[in-house]
């Protein structure tokens, strides 16, 4: 099999869940926590391979993405009006609230890398702006803005490949214990670890990958390749991509236990690591992990409107213009949050509350919908059925956690 068969669509999710959130998470667990929350990480990644799989076969067998499935297989009124009001609560409005943070992480990159250059700091004086954030901003609408689907899963595998790049390289320059993490793949709960590891689980297994997925494999392989032939792709693809992301988080955790465990020193932000490496790891350290933010940022900002406006154009048959109008709002509302410093607190806890309904129901739904007579001969399996169930028991478990907390 040819190596360009090995990224596709599941390459958009690892975009997508490899932002600076997850960065930001990872790092607090292993500053935190060190090596112990590793096997939290192990089950995200193989929670997210058991249901993008799903999302990806749904697809491919149908020919269309996840909302168009919903629109179609929810035909009861008021539980079809409920799905639509989670749908755009938790994907749309959330990821508007998200694609501030993603474009203010991939600033901090930026910064971290070029420092603050007379230029800049002229042009945000007089205009009021995070430039970055309008310079990254702006690349987002033009790998968007002509609406091929080949460029933009060009553009997002190789910024996938230049994060593994700089955030593994940085792991192995800091030497981590790989013993420790070994050890860590036996589950624990270190004291006050519960929230690190709902969020940890949180940042990776997301609704919006799954909408995602499933309209990035329906246009891929649309017409152009038998069924069989289509998932066997797949199946490589998500088997390459999805532990791909993986290997970034752990690195990005590895790097932060390596840095700050044990050590007393205290980390707000992914960009306090960066500009802490260089004391104890060197300048180069510094740079690659600078870099790794800055391609996690806009990756997160290509593909955090991308899904939103897939989503919302299957449940709502957006027309071509209105489809490039949701996503380039979202862009430009992200704009307006990173510039201005804005805090959308309420409408991120509102999301995240979305978001934890949601999830369940999601998952309820791909097992529902794969199962169904549409998908013929490609319906799940025994095995299938068993770790779908069991990813659902624990979407339950989380989105409840989840739900507690935000109303405690």
């Amino acid at each position: 099999m040819r190596f360009g068969l090995r990224f596709g669509p599941a390459t958009l999710v690892t975009a997508a869940f490899i932002g600076p959130g997850t960065i930001v998470t990872a790092s607090m667990a292993g500053a935190n926590f060190g090596y112990a929350l590793v096997w939290a990480l192990v089950f995200s990644v193989t929670a997210t391979m058991v249901l993008q799989e799903m999302a990806a076969r749904l697809g491919i067998v149908t020919g269309q993405g996840l909302g168009e499935n919903l629109r179609l297989l929810v035909t009861q009124p008021l539980l079809k009006g409920l799905m639509f009001a989670l749908v755009i609560a938790a994907v749309v409005i959330g990821n508007s609230a998200y694609q501030g943070g993603n474009l203010t992480g991939a600033s901090l990159g930026a910064d971290a890398l070029w420092g603050e250059q007379q230029w800049l700091l002229a042009l945000k004086q007089h205009t009021g702006l995070n430039i970055w954030a309008v310079l990254l901003g702006a690349i987002a609408v033009l790998v968007l803005w002509r609406g091929q689907y080949r460029l933009i899963e060009r553009a997002l595998i190789a910024l996938v490949l230049l994060m593994s790049l700089a955030f593994v390289s940085t792991m192995l320059l800091t030497r981590p214990d790989f013993s420790a993490i070994g050890a860590g793949l036996w589950p624990s709960i270190p004291d006050n670890a519960t929230l690190t590891i709902i969020a940890l689980i949180g940042t990776t297994v997301v609704p919006y990958s799954l909408f995602l997925h499933a309209a990035g494999a329906a246009t891929k392989w649309s017409g152009q390749h038998s069924i069989p032939l289509a998932l066997k792709q797949s199946a490589a693809d998500i088997r390459t991509a999805i532990p791909l992301g993986g290997i970034i988080t752990l690195a990005v955790l590895s790097t932060a236990a390596t840095a700050y465990f044990g050590r007393g020193l205290a980390m707000n932000n992914a960009g306090d690591l960066a500009l802490s490496l260089e004391p104890l790891f060197g300048i180069s350290a510094t740079y690659l992990m600078a870099f790794g933010l800055l391609a996690a940022g806009l990756s997160s900002a290509i593909t955090a409107p991308l899904a939103a406006a897939y989503a919302l154009r299957g449940l709502l048959k957006l027309s071509a213009g209105q489809f490039r109008a949701t996503w380039l709002l979202i862009i430009l509302i992200g704009i307006g949050v990173s510039s201005f410093n804005m805090r959308p607190i309420t409408i991120i806890w509102f999301a995240q509350v979305a978001n934890g309904i949601l999830l369940p129901i999601i998952t309820l739904f791909l097992l529902f919908a794969v199962n169904s007579p549409q998908m013929a001969n490609y319906r799940n399996n025994l095995l299938q059925n068993i770790l779908g169930a069991a990813v659902l028991a624990a979407t339950l478990i989380l989105s409840g956690r989840s739900l507690y907390l935000a109303f405690s």
